[in-house]
Protein backbone atom coordinates (compact mmCIF):
# COMPACT_ATOMS: atom_id res chain seq x y z
CA UNK A 1 0.00 0.00 0.00
CA UNK A 2 1.53 3.04 -0.90
CA UNK A 3 -1.15 5.56 -1.86
CA UNK A 4 -2.01 8.48 0.40
CA UNK A 5 -6.23 9.66 0.19
CA UNK A 6 -6.72 13.59 1.35
CA UNK A 7 -9.57 15.79 1.16
CA UNK A 8 -9.94 18.75 -1.77
CA UNK A 9 -9.47 22.47 -0.35
CA UNK A 10 -6.56 20.47 2.41
CA UNK A 11 -3.57 21.93 2.96
CA UNK A 12 -0.53 20.27 5.01
CA UNK A 13 2.87 21.99 4.58
CA UNK A 14 5.24 22.95 2.25
CA UNK A 15 7.74 19.95 1.88
CA UNK A 16 7.28 17.55 -1.27
CA UNK A 17 5.25 14.85 0.73
CA UNK A 18 3.21 17.60 2.58
CA UNK A 19 2.07 19.10 -0.66
CA UNK A 20 1.32 15.83 -2.44
CA UNK A 21 -1.44 15.12 -0.25
CA UNK A 22 -2.47 19.10 0.19
CA UNK A 23 -5.13 19.85 -2.96
CA UNK A 24 -4.76 24.54 -2.57
CA UNK A 25 -3.65 24.85 -5.95
CA UNK A 26 -2.03 28.31 -4.98
CA UNK A 27 0.59 26.63 -3.32
CA UNK A 28 0.65 23.35 -4.81
CA UNK A 29 0.17 23.75 -8.82
CA UNK A 30 3.77 25.09 -9.44
CA UNK A 31 4.87 22.24 -8.20
CA UNK A 32 2.63 19.32 -9.53
CA UNK A 33 5.38 17.83 -11.45
CA UNK A 34 7.69 16.95 -8.60
CA UNK A 35 5.08 15.62 -6.39
CA UNK A 36 3.71 12.11 -5.81
CA UNK A 37 -0.20 10.57 -7.13
CA UNK A 38 -2.43 10.87 -4.88
CA UNK A 39 -6.28 10.14 -4.26
CA UNK A 40 -8.71 13.17 -3.33
CA UNK A 41 -12.20 12.59 -1.80
CA UNK A 42 -14.17 15.73 -1.73
CA UNK A 43 -14.25 18.22 1.58
CA UNK A 44 -17.36 18.04 3.52
CA UNK A 45 -16.59 21.69 4.01
CA UNK A 46 -20.33 22.93 5.18
CA UNK A 47 -20.21 26.16 3.08
CA UNK A 48 -21.99 24.42 0.35
CA UNK A 49 -24.80 22.67 2.27
CA UNK A 50 -28.11 23.43 0.78
CA UNK A 51 -30.28 25.59 2.61
CA UNK A 52 -32.10 24.58 5.92
CA UNK A 53 -29.29 21.43 5.79
CA UNK A 54 -27.48 20.87 9.16
CA UNK A 55 -23.76 20.59 9.37
CA UNK A 56 -24.09 17.05 10.36
CA UNK A 57 -26.14 16.15 7.47
CA UNK A 58 -24.01 17.73 5.39
CA UNK A 59 -21.17 16.03 6.78
CA UNK A 60 -22.44 12.43 6.77
CA UNK A 61 -23.61 13.42 2.64
CA UNK A 62 -20.32 13.94 1.75
CA UNK A 63 -18.76 11.25 3.35
CA UNK A 64 -20.32 8.81 0.62
CA UNK A 65 -17.56 9.91 -2.01
CA UNK A 66 -14.69 9.01 0.37
CA UNK A 67 -16.48 5.50 1.42
CA UNK A 68 -16.77 4.99 -2.14
CA UNK A 69 -12.89 6.31 -2.47
CA UNK A 70 -11.78 3.80 0.36
CA UNK A 71 -13.89 0.78 -1.01
CA UNK A 72 -12.31 0.90 -3.89
CA UNK A 73 -8.68 1.52 -3.32
CA UNK A 74 -8.61 0.23 0.46
CA UNK A 75 -6.05 -2.18 -1.20
CA UNK A 76 -3.61 0.34 -2.31
CA UNK A 77 -4.23 3.36 0.02
CA UNK A 78 -1.70 3.15 2.80
CA UNK A 79 -2.86 6.06 4.71
CA UNK A 80 -5.93 9.02 4.66
CA UNK A 81 -5.08 11.86 5.93
CA UNK A 82 -7.48 14.98 6.85
CA UNK A 83 -7.43 18.58 9.01
CA UNK A 84 -9.82 17.47 12.05
CA UNK A 85 -12.81 20.02 11.46
CA UNK A 86 -11.33 23.11 10.25
CA UNK A 87 -9.39 23.27 6.89
CA UNK A 88 -7.57 26.67 8.09
CA UNK A 89 -5.58 27.68 4.96
CA UNK A 90 -8.30 26.46 2.75
CA UNK A 91 -10.45 29.54 3.70
CA UNK A 92 -10.99 28.71 7.51
CA UNK A 93 -13.88 26.10 6.10
CA UNK A 94 -15.09 23.76 8.62
CA UNK A 95 -17.17 20.53 8.89
CA UNK A 96 -19.09 18.37 11.17
CA UNK A 97 -17.35 16.32 13.81
CA UNK A 98 -19.32 13.39 12.55
CA UNK A 99 -17.07 12.84 9.24
CA UNK A 100 -14.67 12.19 11.79
CA UNK A 101 -15.98 9.70 13.02
CA UNK A 102 -17.57 7.76 10.09
CA UNK A 103 -13.54 8.09 8.84
CA UNK A 104 -12.27 6.10 11.76
CA UNK A 105 -15.01 3.51 11.49
CA UNK A 106 -14.12 3.11 7.77
CA UNK A 107 -10.14 2.83 8.17
CA UNK A 108 -10.65 0.10 10.80
CA UNK A 109 -12.89 -1.41 8.45
CA UNK A 110 -10.12 -1.59 5.61
CA UNK A 111 -7.02 -1.35 7.45
CA UNK A 112 -5.97 1.87 6.74
CA UNK A 113 -3.86 4.39 8.95
CA UNK A 114 -6.05 7.61 10.07
CA UNK A 115 -3.69 11.13 10.44
CA UNK A 116 -4.73 14.08 11.68
CA UNK A 117 -3.08 17.19 11.15
CA UNK A 118 -4.10 19.33 14.00
CA UNK A 119 -0.95 21.46 13.60
CA UNK A 120 -3.01 24.38 13.39
CA UNK A 121 -5.85 23.06 15.09
CA UNK A 122 -4.48 21.33 17.88
CA UNK A 123 -3.83 22.14 21.62
CA UNK A 124 -7.26 23.99 22.49
CA UNK A 125 -7.73 25.77 18.98
CA UNK A 126 -10.84 24.17 18.47
CA UNK A 127 -12.40 24.01 21.95
CA UNK A 128 -11.45 21.12 23.20
CA UNK A 129 -7.84 20.31 23.75
CA UNK A 130 -7.45 18.00 20.37
CA UNK A 131 -10.00 18.23 17.99
CA UNK A 132 -10.36 14.58 17.77
CA UNK A 133 -11.60 14.37 21.14
CA UNK A 134 -14.73 16.30 19.78
CA UNK A 135 -15.42 13.02 17.40
CA UNK A 136 -14.25 10.60 20.50
CA UNK A 137 -11.68 9.18 17.77
CA UNK A 138 -8.01 8.34 18.06
CA UNK A 139 -6.16 8.96 14.95
CA UNK A 140 -3.07 6.18 14.31
CA UNK A 141 -0.78 9.61 13.79
CA UNK A 142 -1.71 12.83 15.63
CA UNK A 143 0.75 15.52 14.19
CA UNK A 144 0.49 18.97 16.33
CA UNK A 145 2.62 21.84 16.76
CA UNK A 146 2.00 25.89 17.18
CA UNK A 147 0.38 26.49 20.20
CA UNK A 148 2.61 23.29 21.39
CA UNK A 149 5.01 25.85 22.68
CA UNK A 150 2.85 29.04 23.31
CA UNK A 151 4.23 31.01 19.78
CA UNK A 152 7.52 30.96 21.59
CA UNK A 153 9.83 28.66 19.74
CA UNK A 154 8.79 26.31 17.09
CA UNK A 155 8.16 22.27 18.04
CA UNK A 156 6.04 19.68 16.49
CA UNK A 157 5.39 16.44 17.47
CA UNK A 158 3.83 13.50 15.91
CA UNK A 159 2.18 11.01 18.65
CA UNK A 160 1.30 7.34 17.39
CA UNK A 161 0.56 4.45 18.89
CA UNK A 162 2.12 1.30 20.46
CA UNK A 163 1.37 -0.87 17.36
CA UNK A 164 3.21 1.18 14.88
CA UNK A 165 5.76 2.29 17.11
CA UNK A 166 6.77 -1.27 17.47
CA UNK A 167 7.37 -1.82 14.05
CA UNK A 168 10.44 0.43 14.35
CA UNK A 169 11.67 -1.18 17.66
CA UNK A 170 14.12 -3.89 17.30
CA UNK A 171 17.93 -4.44 18.13
CA UNK A 172 20.66 -2.72 15.82
CA UNK A 173 20.87 -6.04 13.25
CA UNK A 174 17.63 -5.77 12.11
CA UNK A 175 18.03 -2.61 10.64
CA UNK A 176 14.26 -1.08 11.37
CA UNK A 177 14.72 1.93 12.86
CA UNK A 178 13.01 4.84 11.49
CA UNK A 179 16.32 6.79 10.87
CA UNK A 180 15.01 10.21 9.54
CA UNK A 181 15.53 13.09 11.49
CA UNK A 182 16.36 17.59 11.61
CA UNK A 183 19.28 18.74 12.58
CA UNK A 184 17.06 20.49 15.75
CA UNK A 185 14.88 17.05 16.61
CA UNK A 186 14.31 17.09 20.00
CA UNK A 187 15.46 20.60 20.52
CA UNK A 188 15.92 20.95 24.68
CA UNK A 189 15.06 24.35 25.02
CA UNK A 190 11.68 24.36 22.43
CA UNK A 191 10.90 20.73 24.19
CA UNK A 192 10.81 22.58 27.51
CA UNK A 193 8.88 25.55 26.38
CA UNK A 194 6.35 23.08 25.37
CA UNK A 195 6.19 21.57 28.95
CA UNK A 196 5.91 25.04 30.32
CA UNK A 197 3.04 25.70 28.08
CA UNK A 198 1.41 22.64 28.71
CA UNK A 199 1.70 23.54 32.81
CA UNK A 200 -0.31 26.68 32.48
CA UNK A 201 -3.01 25.31 30.53
CA UNK A 202 -3.19 23.07 33.60
CA UNK A 203 -2.68 25.68 36.35
CA UNK A 204 -4.75 28.52 34.76
CA UNK A 205 -7.63 25.84 33.11
CA UNK A 206 -6.97 27.62 29.95
CA UNK A 207 -9.70 25.45 28.23
CA UNK A 208 -12.00 26.14 30.56
CA UNK A 209 -11.82 29.98 30.17
CA UNK A 210 -11.30 29.95 26.49
CA UNK A 211 -15.21 28.48 26.64
CA UNK A 212 -16.06 32.28 27.75
CA UNK A 213 -14.15 33.81 25.49
CA UNK A 214 -15.16 31.33 22.35
CA UNK A 215 -18.76 33.22 23.49
CA UNK A 216 -17.76 36.24 23.60
CA UNK A 217 -16.47 35.78 19.85
CA UNK A 218 -19.50 34.83 18.92
CA UNK A 219 -21.59 37.53 20.55
CA UNK A 220 -19.52 40.45 19.44
CA UNK A 221 -19.59 39.72 15.16
CA UNK A 222 -23.58 38.55 15.86
CA UNK A 223 -24.26 41.30 13.77
CA UNK A 224 -22.09 40.34 10.86
CA UNK A 225 -24.74 37.63 10.51
CA UNK A 226 -27.00 40.13 8.65
CA UNK A 227 -24.48 41.92 6.60
CA UNK A 228 -25.54 42.32 2.89
CA UNK A 229 -22.00 41.25 1.99
CA UNK A 230 -21.53 38.57 4.09
CA UNK A 231 -22.02 34.81 3.01
CA UNK A 232 -21.84 33.17 6.32
CA UNK A 233 -20.08 33.81 9.97
CA UNK A 234 -19.06 30.49 11.26
CA UNK A 235 -16.95 29.32 13.90
CA UNK A 236 -15.72 26.28 15.99
CA UNK A 237 -13.67 27.06 18.95
CA UNK A 238 -11.70 29.90 19.17
CA UNK A 239 -11.73 30.02 14.88
CA UNK A 240 -14.52 32.44 14.04
CA UNK A 241 -13.89 33.19 10.17
CA UNK A 242 -16.60 35.80 8.51
CA UNK A 243 -16.89 34.97 4.35
CA UNK A 244 -17.32 38.20 2.10
CA UNK A 245 -19.18 37.79 -1.25
CA UNK A 246 -20.50 39.62 -3.96
CA UNK A 247 -23.59 38.11 -3.89
CA UNK A 248 -25.18 36.59 -0.36
CA UNK A 249 -27.76 34.65 -2.02
CA UNK A 250 -25.80 32.32 -4.52
CA UNK A 251 -22.72 33.12 -2.54
CA UNK A 252 -20.84 34.27 -5.57
CA UNK A 253 -17.69 35.44 -4.78
CA UNK A 254 -15.84 39.00 -5.38
CA UNK A 255 -13.46 38.78 -8.34
CA UNK A 256 -10.21 38.06 -6.83
CA UNK A 257 -8.71 41.21 -8.46
CA UNK A 258 -10.39 43.73 -6.33
CA UNK A 259 -8.54 42.36 -3.01
CA UNK A 260 -11.74 43.22 -0.78
CA UNK A 261 -9.81 41.17 2.10
CA UNK A 262 -6.55 43.15 1.33
CA UNK A 263 -8.40 46.40 2.16
CA UNK A 264 -10.18 45.20 5.26
CA UNK A 265 -6.37 43.84 6.32
CA UNK A 266 -5.33 47.50 5.67
CA UNK A 267 -8.20 49.74 7.58
CA UNK A 268 -7.73 46.96 10.35
CA UNK A 269 -3.91 47.81 10.79
CA UNK A 270 -4.44 51.32 10.64
CA UNK A 271 -6.56 50.65 14.18
CA UNK A 272 -4.05 48.81 15.57
CA UNK A 273 -5.37 45.18 14.28
CA UNK A 274 -3.80 42.74 12.45
CA UNK A 275 -6.55 40.82 10.58
CA UNK A 276 -4.56 38.61 7.90
CA UNK A 277 -7.15 38.08 5.19
CA UNK A 278 -7.54 34.79 3.22
CA UNK A 279 -8.75 35.97 -0.10
CA UNK A 280 -11.94 37.43 0.88
CA UNK A 281 -12.36 35.41 4.52
CA UNK A 282 -11.42 37.50 7.44
CA UNK A 283 -10.84 35.02 10.38
CA UNK A 284 -10.05 35.46 14.58
CA UNK A 285 -7.83 33.38 15.27
CA UNK A 286 -6.58 35.02 18.43
CA UNK A 287 -3.87 33.84 21.57
CA UNK A 288 -5.82 32.68 24.53
CA UNK A 289 -4.85 35.34 26.90
CA UNK A 290 -6.68 38.00 24.42
CA UNK A 291 -9.31 39.57 26.67
CA UNK A 292 -13.07 40.23 25.95
CA UNK A 293 -12.45 44.00 25.91
CA UNK A 294 -10.17 43.29 22.73
CA UNK A 295 -12.45 40.89 21.03
CA UNK A 296 -14.86 43.46 21.19
CA UNK A 297 -12.65 45.77 19.68
CA UNK A 298 -11.26 43.71 16.81
CA UNK A 299 -14.60 42.81 16.12
CA UNK A 300 -15.46 46.65 15.85
CA UNK A 301 -12.30 47.58 13.44
CA UNK A 302 -13.36 44.51 11.26
CA UNK A 303 -16.93 45.65 10.84
CA UNK A 304 -15.68 48.56 9.99
CA UNK A 305 -13.46 47.29 7.45
CA UNK A 306 -15.62 44.93 6.14
CA UNK A 307 -18.11 48.07 5.34
CA UNK A 308 -15.70 50.01 3.49
CA UNK A 309 -14.37 46.66 1.62
CA UNK A 310 -17.84 45.96 -0.04
CA UNK A 311 -19.19 49.81 -0.22
CA UNK A 312 -19.28 49.40 -4.15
Amino acid sequence: KNKFLSLSNSYHGETLGALAVGNVPLYKSTYGPLLMSTLTAPSPDCFYRDSGETWESYSRRLFIPMAELLEKNADEICAVIVEPLVQCAGSMRMYHPVYLSLLREACDHYGIHLIADEIAVGIGRTGSFFACEQAAITPDFLCVGKGLTGGYLPLSVVITNEVIYQEFYADDHHQRAFLHSHSYNGNPLACRAALATLDIFAADQTLSENQRLITVMANATQRFHDHAHIAEVRQTGMILAIEMVKNKADKQAFAGHERRGLKVYQHALKNGVLLRPLGDVIYFMPPYTITPDQIEYIAEVAWEGICLATRN
